[in-house]
Parts: C-alpha cells; structure tokens; sequence
C-alpha cells in the first residue's frame, strides 16, 4: 500500500509540474508578439542613442560619429546651467508628489469601497481628470506651449490681482504653491485610486468579519489586515507614480530635453547623454522603492 501510494503521489506532482510548466510556455507564448515587437520597434533607437551619447554628429546626412567618451555627460552634468537645476527640482516633487498621491489615492479607495449611494459616480467623478489631462485637447496645449497665464486659468491656479495686492506675494505665493498641489493631487491620482479599489476588493470579507468576532478595531483592521494586502498593489501604484511623473509631457526635464534635440539647432548627442542620465535615475529609484517595500512586506509578515 505505501508503495503504491508513493507511486501515486509521484504521478501527481509529475502531472502537476507538468500543468505548471504547460502554463509557463502558454504565458510566454501570449507575451511573445508583443515581445518581439517591442523589440523590432524600439531596439534600433535605443541601442542607437547609447551610441550618440558618447560621440560626436559630424555629419547627420551621411551619419558620421566621432567617439568623445564621457563628454557630453559631463557637458550636461557640469556646464549646462539648466539641466541639473530643473533635474534636482523635478526629483523635489517627484519625491514629494508621489507619497501624496498614494496616500490620496488610498484613502478614496477606501471610502469608495464602502456600501455606499452613486459609487460609480463618485469612481467617474475622480478618473475625470486623468481623462481629460490625457487627452488630445491637453497634449496640443503642452505641446503648443500655450501661454503661461491661460494654462494657469485652465488649472485654476491664476488668483486674481487684487488678491495679490491685499494678502502680498509671499502669502498669495503660498495659496498658489497649496492649489497647485490639490491640482496635482486630483489630477495624477485617478489611475492608482482604480488600482487600489481593485486591489481592496480582492481581499476576502471573512477576514474582516474574523477580525471583527475577534474585537479588532478599524484601525487594527487597516494596519494587520489591509495594509498587509496590499502591500503589493501598493508597490505597483508607487512604480507607477514614479514612471509617469518622470515622463510627464509637462515634466520640465522632458521638454528641455526635447528642445535640445529638436528645436533649434539640433543637439542629439548632447540630448541623448542627458535622457540616459535621467534614465538611469529613475531606474534607481524604482529599485529603491522596491527594496524597501520588499523589507517591508517581510517584516509585516513576520509580525502578522
């Protein structure tokens, strides 16, 4: 008996494997156009502008390069009296957006997760502005750079002078600095608070109703149970607050790297050194924020 039970069991974790390693290659079979496709398209270009970005365009007809090393890295890092300003004040409200966004984010998708009347408004009412800041209409405005005090007045952020007059600069500057950020907030948390909202229905309802016989309050609720949940959705939304802040069309960087590569005097070397290095801190971030949610998944998990 014990031998036919372990030969038994033998075909069933063959079988099983078996399913396993079936559904693997059907899930690299799924993903393999758009694979290959991704790299037909983009592999060219960015192979490419790893090339420019140490050299020199002698002549861009007949695609003449001149190797200069690190130069144009240090050209963007050292000389360039705009790059690093407008860098380091992009990272200052990514760092800071990003938990602002999330934290809003989180805090509407456990509201609208509730049983609550016109749910599905109060969804459409809050993905209305990643809709519309998307749109067609608002890419021309970005991309025409229209100006300045139109974009402010579409934003809602332009005061009127008076106000200016009878509070000062200094406080008028703050109230703009503060509607800016509610702006921000409402305008870039849309997609994370579907993603959170999806992620809270997906936790099963015995949990909390365990919890609940067991006396637990709301908030041990949220920090033993929710939280613990979401962890990963919550990693997913940072990546992609991150991603999307930094390749914003009214990132700032964005566009003076854009104009140095396409406007004026073309500058592709110099401009492809300067997206690379922009690049790659993102990436690092990206890493950073996964570390450290990493660390603290392991660590809610051992207290849980």
């Amino acid at each position: 008996m014990k031998g036919g039970l372990t030969v038994t069991l033998r075909s069933g974790n063959r079988r099983g494997l078996s399913l396993t390693r079936r559904k693997g290659f059907y899930g690299y079979v799924f993903i393999a156009p758009w694979l290959v496709g991704t790299v037909l398209v983009f592999a060219y270009p960015i192979l490419y502008s790893i090339v420019i970005s140490f050299s020199e365009i002698i002549n861009v007809t007949e695609n003449k390069l001149q190797f200069v090393g690190l130069a144009n890295y240090v050209r963007a890092l050292m000389e360039d009296v705009t790059f690093v300003p407008t860098y380091l004040e992009t990272i200052r409200e990514t760092l800071l957006n990003t938990p602002l966004i999330n934290v809003f984010a989180m805090y509407i998708a456990l509201l609208l997760n509730r049983d609550i009347r016109c749910r599905g408004l109060f969804r459409a009412t809050f993905f209305l502005p990643v809709m519309l800041g998307t749109g067609f209409i608002m890419q021309q405005l970005l991309g025409q750079k229209v100006d300045a005090d139109a974009m402010e007045v579409a934003r809602g952020l332009l005061l009127p002078d008076q106000l200016t007059l009878y509070l000062g600069p200094s406080v008028t500057g703050f109230i703009q600095n503060f509607l800016s950020k509610i702006t921000i907030i409402l305008w870039k948390s849309g997609v994370q608070i579907i993603i959170y909202l999806a992620g809270l229905q997906s936790i099963s309802n015995s949990l909390y109703e365990a919890a609940r016989v067991d006396s637990a309050t709301e908030w041990e609720i949220f920090w033993l149970i929710t939280l613990p949940m979401m962890a990963p959705i919550i990693l997913l939304n940072l990546i992609y607050t991150v991603v999307d802040s930094f390749t914003d069309a009214s990132n700032p960087v964005v566009a003076y790297i854009y104009q140095i590569g396409f406007e004026g005097p073309s500058q592709f070397e110099f401009a492809s050194a300067m997206s690379w290095f922009y690049f790659l801190f993102v990436i690092l971030l990206v890493g950073l924020i996964f570390l450290i949610m990493r660390h603290f998944v392991s660590n809610v998990s051992e207290k849980s």
